[in-house]
């Protein structure tokens, strides 16, 4: 064992492991379907903190449905924010 930090059972340490989980995930998003590039992912400790501006509710599902598929076994706070894109549905009253 290392004193520089825990070790992924493959040998490299852990925060070498997370990053590279972190940067293949990045690349999903961003050559799927979903061409999403508004999130950021970053790694907090032993946790991952996404952030960023979604177009839809589903889409914030989507991001969420492939974070947990290539982040499994690792902590994932989400702080997604739906971007409201629809036109108002009645007239703003000035005073």
């Amino acid at each position: 064992m290392s004193e520089h930090g825990a070790e992924h059972p493959g040998g490299a340490p852990a925060a070498w492991h997370t990053d590279y989980r972190i940067a293949h995930l990045q690349d999903r998003l961003a050559v799927g379907d979903l061409a999403e590039l508004g999130v950021r992912i970053e790694a907090r400790g032993d946790a991952v903190m996404l952030t960023g501006t979604v177009p839809s509710a589903q889409c914030r599902e989507d991001v969420l449905r492939i974070v947990h598929e290539e982040l499994s076994g690792l902590a994932v706070h989400s702080d997604l924010v739906v971007a409201e894109t629809s036109s108002p549905d009645h007239a703003e009253e000035v005073t």
